[in-house]
């Protein structure tokens, strides 16, 4: 019967090319059929010459001749009738015990010299002492046993060369691939690759078992540029890769960046149903979360149940955090159920993709209660991971929470506040308009070391601008300047946001500002200000404005823009500016009609551009009545539902006091929020009864 060879599972998980052609020696036996057992009383002791076939061996096989220990007058007198066998009766519960206890006890003792060698000093004289019990006559399943069991990469190659000049291997390969399991339990990949050398110096053919075993050891290793190096000489040697090889490259490709031979061997092997491990999966889904395909992450998972595999907490993690940069906290959250309810612990892992996800999408009290779970099991936050709670709070407008964690992170010892850190703070007090609150936030940043950068520096001018501290804005203008930094679009955005907020006298103090740091804003707010402009300018510099800034910032300077004017009530010109932004694409998606019901949609303008609109949405519902065009059942106006982060008041509050002054029959809907409508019977009659526009104010 065959014996296989025990070892811990690699991260390849097989071994299995010695189940058939290389070591079939190892385990402990299973016995198929009996026949006449005969086991010599003397057998049991650890230097018993005990030889086990390599290909098959049954107890029925003839007792090979060096076990067969007659005394010597026996064979001197062939008619002597004593035997040193004893007969056991293969049926009998004795023989399962005496088989058992024969093979355990010297598997027992080889196992026990391999950790006497894991132990001893790596010196060739202590090696060899400890391998003296073996005896002169060593053989060579003893040596894998041994090297099999050990685990210091040192004096397994002490024990390697001991056995090497002692032994004469039916398979010297055999030797060789179990000591490079060693360095692969050791994570000693150098070793690995000079015992591979020395195998090709000495003659000796690698075979499948040798390079899947250095494969492995490259991916425990953290090396998969090394494992698929190692991958692909296979050819040179005659080795054709098993389905379990191939699947492992999966990982390996993917770790070293080549997505393209990773995605191309996992088709592969979804047609030929190879078995993939954990390990693998996990990588899949980091790439195809790298790459953007999040549907495609959630379709690795599927079909890694469906073939049966358990997700482990490392897939969890890896699905997390990939569903968590595609901003779909709900989907986090039902991952993170299935991952409890399957009997899984979080850990930090888990808690940081929560963090993270949570932190992204701005799900404040989801983040909040992951961060209070944490410090309840006595884990510890990284500074990345306080800083997105903070930069999330931030985000939310969570001031108290914000300055709760921060105080947490100071006294946790392991986690110093850097410039995100003090960054972060002063947002959140400046964005609540708290001045005395982030300047010393900026003094203690100062203090640590830190100069604060053209985001403080962002920060510190709109806290300054909602407390009406004009000078004070100026003067961190000039602070900027000062330190070499450049204004970008967002400063300027943010200057711009300001004089939305200043009294018309001391915009002038903002303008030399704005001027030096966009001379063409500078230019836009200056055709504003006056009050006669020639018929095309403002339109004119406006577009070559939008067309010189970021894409991100566009909406942001057109709502501003129109904000000054409605707060100078200069409507033709917030008119003729929101037009512009129609035009350019700057706003989408403002109106939409169908033969039932007409809509504007308001929700992502400021509160100037959002009047505006109302303005001229309501004189084109008044021509349309005028030309005779039937208006549809319906008419709504769609506010959106929430509120500014910092403020007490929503779009929908605001617009409701609005409505109210101009008398128009809109009427919040009880069962759609953010919504307003009217019948076209009570729009047509009110439309009617406007006598000439009505200036929208403010």
């Amino acid at each position: 019967m065959a014996y296989h060879l025990c070892s811990s599972p690699s991260s390849l998980g097989h071994d299995r090319h010695y189940l058939h052609s290389s070591v079939s020696f190892l385990q402990k036996p299973t016995i198929r059929s009996f026949g006449n057992l005969f086991f010599q009383p003397n057998s049991l002791s650890l230097h018993s010459r005990i030889s086990l076939r390599f290909a098959q061996v049954s107890l029925q096989d003839p007792i090979p001749q060096e076990t067969q220990t007659s005394n010597p007058q026996d064979s001197q007198d062939p008619g002597r009738k004593t035997k040193s066998y004893i007969w056991v009766n293969p049926r009998s519960p004795r023989a399962s015990k005496l088989r058992q206890h024969s093979y355990d006890a010297r598997y027992a003792s080889l196992v026990k010299i391999a950790e006497s060698l894991d132990s001893c000093e790596a010196t060739e004289e202590d090696v060899s002492l400890v391998l003296g019990c073996l005896g002169d006559r060593i053989l060579e399943q003893d040596a894998v046993i041994v090297l099999n069991n050990m685990s210091n990469p040192e004096t397994a190659l002490l024990a390697f060369g001991f056995f090497r000049k002692r032994l004469k291997p039916s398979r010297e390969v055999i030797l060789y691939n179990v000591t490079l399991k060693v360095f692969r339990k050791s994570r000693d990949f150098d070793r690995a690759e000079k015992l591979f050398d020395e195998m090709l110096e000495t003659g000796v053919k690698p075979d499948n078992v040798t390079f899947s075993t250095i494969i492995s050891c490259a991916r425990v290793c953290s090396m998969p540029n090394k494992a698929v190096e190692w991958f692909e000489k296979m050819p040179e040697f005659g080795c054709r890769p098993d389905d379990v090889t191939y699947s492992a490259m999966i990982d390996a490709y993917g770790r070293a960046g080549n997505v393209d031979m990773a995605l191309s061997l996992y088709d592969r092997a979804r047609t030929e149903k190879w078995r993939i491990d954990p390990v693998t999966f996990s990588t899949l889904i980091r790439i195809y979360g790298m790459s953007g395909n999040f549907d495609g992450c959630l379709n690795v998972y599927e079909e890694m149940k469906a073939l049966g595999v358990k997700p482990n907490l490392v897939i969890y993690n890896t699905l997390l955090d990939s569903m968590g940069r595609a901003k779909r906290p709900w989907q986090v959250k039902n991952i993170y159920k299935e991952m409890t309810n399957n009997g899984l612990q979080p850990n930090w892992g888990t808690y940081a993709a929560l963090i993270r996800a949570y932190g992204r999408a701005r799900y404040g009290e989801d983040a909040l209660i992951v961060y209070r779970e944490i410090k309840e099991r006595g884990l510890e936050l990284s500074v990345v991971l306080y800083n997105t709670l903070l930069a999330m709070c931030a985000d939310v407008g969570c001031t108290e929470e914000a300055a709760e964690i921060f105080e947490d992170m100071k006294r946790s010892g392991n986690c110093m506040p850097d410039s995100w850190t003090f960054s972060s703070m002063i947002t959140i007090y400046s964005c609540c308009g708290k001045v005395s609150e982030a300047e010393a936030m900026l003094n203690a940043m100062l203090e640590a070391g830190f100069e604060p950068n053209i985001f403080v520096l962002t920060s510190l001018i709109q806290c300054y601008g909602k407390a009406n501290c004009t000078d004070d804005v100026v003067k961190t203008f000039d602070q900027l300047l000062e330190l070499g930094i450049t204004p970008d679009d967002r400063f300027c955005g943010c200057m711009l946001n300001v004089m939305t907020q200043t009294p018309k006298e001391e915009l002038g103090k903002l303008i030399d500002c704005i001027d030096k740091a966009n001379p063409k804003l500078g230019n836009v707010v200056k055709l504003l200000l006056e009050e006669q402009n020639e018929e095309g300018t403002l339109r004119k510099e406006a577009s070559e404005l939008f067309d010189s800034v970021s894409v991100d910032v566009k909406k942001a300077y057109c709502n501003c823009l129109i904000d000054l004017c409605v707060n100078l009530d200069m409507l033709e010109k917030a008119c003729e500016l929101f037009d512009l932004g129609l035009t350019l694409e700057v706003y989408t998606d403002i109106q939409s009609k169908s033969p039932t019901q007409w809509s504007l949609y308001l929700k992502s303008l400021s509160l100037g551009a959002a009047l505006t609109a109302l303005h001229i949405w309501m004189n084109d519902l008044s021509k349309a009545v005028e030309s005779g065009e039937e208006l549809p059942a319906v008419l709504g106006i769609n506010t959106g539902h929430g509120k500014h982060k910092y403020s007490d008041k929503g779009l929908a509050s605001v617009f409701e006091s609005h409505l109210k002054e101009l008398n128009a029959p809109f009427h919040e809907a009880p069962d759609k929020i953010g919504w307003f409508l009217t019948t076209k019977v009570a729009a047509t009659s009110w439309l009617q009864a406007r006598n000439s526009p009505e200036l929208v104010a403010a």
